[in-house]
C-alpha cells in the first residue's frame, strides 16, 4: 500500500515533470518522450495529436493503478486545460486514450503488473509529429 505522503510526493514530481515537458517538442529521440516500458512510479511521456500525456502507475493488488494527465500542447499564453484519468488495469489489459479521429495511444499493463507501456501507431513513435495523419 502506498502512503498518502508518498502518493503526494509522486503527484508533485509528476506535475513538475509535466510542466517541464509541456513546452518541449516531442520526437522519437527526444528525452521528454518515453513510451516505456516503465516500472512503478516512472513516467510515460508522449504526444497524442496536439495534446501531451504523462502517465504512471503503482502496483495495487496484482493490477496497475494508472494515473494519467492529458493537456493541450499550446503556447505559454494559451489557456490551460487538462483531463485526469485514473484506472486500474489487470495484467495484459489496456486503455485507449484518443485525440482526434486517428491519433491515439494505448496504455498497456505488463505481466505481473510490473510495467506500463505506451502502445501507439508507428508514425507517432517514429516521427513524434502531432497530427501527422
Amino acid at each position: 500500500m502506498i502512503s498518502r505522503f508518498k502518493f503526494s510526493a509522486l503527484a508533485a514530481a509528476g506535475a513538475l515533470l509535466a510542466l517541464v515537458a509541456a513546452n518541449a517538442p516531442a520526437s522519437a529521440d527526444d528525452p521528454t518522450t518515453n513510451f516505456g516500458p516503465v516500472g512503478p512510479s516512472d513516467p510515460i511521456l508522449a504526444t497524442i495529436g496536439g495534446q501531451r500525456l504523462i502517465a504512471f502507475f503503482v502496483p495495487e493488488r496484482g493490477s496497475c493503478a494508472v494515473n494519467a494527465v492529458i493537456w493541450k500542447d499550446a503556447g505559454v499564453e494559451a489557456p490551460y486545460a487538462s483531463s485526469r484519468i485514473k484506472v486500474s488495469l489487470r495484467p495484459g489489459e489496456m486503455i485507449q486514450l484518443q485525440s482526434g479521429l486517428r491519433q491515439f495511444v494505448n496504455l498497456l499493463c505488463g505481466a505481473d503488473a510490473s510495467t506500463l507501456t505506451a502502445v501507439a501507431p508507428a508514425e507517432l513513435i517514429l516521427t513524434g509529429t502531432p497530427g501527422s495523419n
